[in-house]
């Protein structure tokens, strides 16, 4: 029994225990190319919260890792068969019901671990910290936590070379052989403020991508995969233990 993982844990050890900091995974069902399972985000949630809990635990940190939700926000994908989407206002009521019962029984700080793209929680928690003012409330995104271009050669943000070689070394039972894969070839918007990255507008995954996926994924390997998913769940056990010691009202300085 792992005690940081809120799953594992029972009754006779939290009866009289409550801890500092519950981090909540948030993942996605969806295609992801041809060579990679539709569960990839839930898998890789699911192991980065696990392991960075296991080492911040370890430093001291009194956390609770919950289980990883496995639906995320796919509202671009509507035709890709089985991409199970949460609209943003339905993540938001789920949010909203399990901050209700962290803030009733004494536990004043979450972080969700986002695992997918297309999930954006700032402006939900900027919304919901009005109405749970005692609440700390953070979100990050894993996956953007270190420089990928020290780690990997091809650029991509799904199913790409980045991807595939963490689950390569997470779960390589669930990966087919990279000459199955396609080569995850982006088309660009017509809109130049959109390619340049200050507009945005939601891609239509089918009009974008043959294949489902956003990078080439060939030159991945689980050497790579196993040296980006130390080194991130080094910091992301990092920016737990920070917010379990921060205090309220000593936020800055």
């Amino acid at each position: 029994m792992k005690p940081y993982l809120l799953a594992e844990s029972n009754w006779k050890k939290l009866e009289n225990h409550r801890f500092e900091l519950a981090v909540l995974p948030w993942g996605a069902t969806e295609a992801h190319n041809y060579h990679m399972p539709y569960g990839t985000d839930v898998y890789e949630a699911d192991a980065a919260a696990s392991e960075s809990g296991r080492k911040a635990w370890g430093k001291g940190a009194n956390i609770t890792i919950m289980p990883t939700i496995p639906f995320g926000v796919n509202t671009g994908q509507s035709d890709i068969y089985l991409d199970i989407n949460l609209n943003p206002s339905t993540q938001m009521l789920i949010l909203q019901d399990i901050i209700t019962v962290l803030d009733r029984q004494g536990t004043k700080k979450l972080l969700i671990v986002n695992s997918h793209g297309g999930n954006d929680f700032k402006t939900m928690l900027r919304e919901l910290g009005l109405k749970f003012p005692e609440m700390m409330l953070f979100t990050c995104n894993w996956f953007q936590a270190l420089d990928k271009t020290k780690y990997f050669e091809e650029a991509g943000d799904h199913a790409d070379e980045m991807e595939t070689s963490i689950m390569m070394y997470l779960h390589p039972e669930l990966i087919l052989p990279l000459d199955q894969a396609g080569d995850g070839a982006e088309k660009k918007s017509v809109i130049k403020g959109v390619q340049e990255k200050w507009a945005w507008a939601e891609r239509k995954w089918s009009e974008v991508s043959e294949d489902t996926g956003i990078g080439n994924p060939k030159k991945s390997s689980a050497e790579k995969g196993k040296r980006f998913f130390e080194d991130v769940t080094d910091k992301l056990a990092d920016l737990m233990v920070d917010i379990c010691n921060a205090k309220p009202r000593e936020m800055y300085k």
